[in-house]
């Protein structure tokens, strides 16, 4: 299986994927530490893939959506940005609305908290 078909059948085999330099419970920077932050406290259910354990998937993925940089999060399959987006998403409210309308679960309370406290 090529790297690309091997992340296509990860994005499109599970609901939530995050694209990050170390693991969920250890990210290995502060832009991939955010994003698996704000999905964490969130309540998220999400598949973390470690780009830093695999030149291979760490150069494939920025191929694969044509981004540049990581963390990288999917939702059904779909490439929705990197921690800048991310962050803006969640205090605008978007986040919570594509999760909303792709049927994924997740914690309005916590969305809420996070607003409140960056607001």
């Amino acid at each position: 299986m090529s790297v690309k078909d091997s992340i296509r059948d990860t994005v499109t085999s599970n609901n939530v994927v995050l694209y990050m330099k170390g693991t969920k419970d250890m990210p290995q920077c502060g832009f991939s530490s955010r994003v698996a932050g704000v999905l964490n406290f969130m309540g998220v259910d999400f598949v973390d893939v470690n780009v830093l354990a695999d030149e291979q998937i760490r150069q494939g993925i920025k191929d694969y959506s044509d981004w540049p940089t990581i963390p990288q999060l999917y939702v059904k399959g779909e490439f929705v940005g990197g921690s800048d987006i991310i962050t803006e998403m969640t205090l605008s409210g978007e986040l919570d609305q594509l999760f909303d309308d792709k049927g994924v679960a997740y914690s309005k309370e916590a969305a809420d908290k996070i607003r409140e406290a960056n607001g």
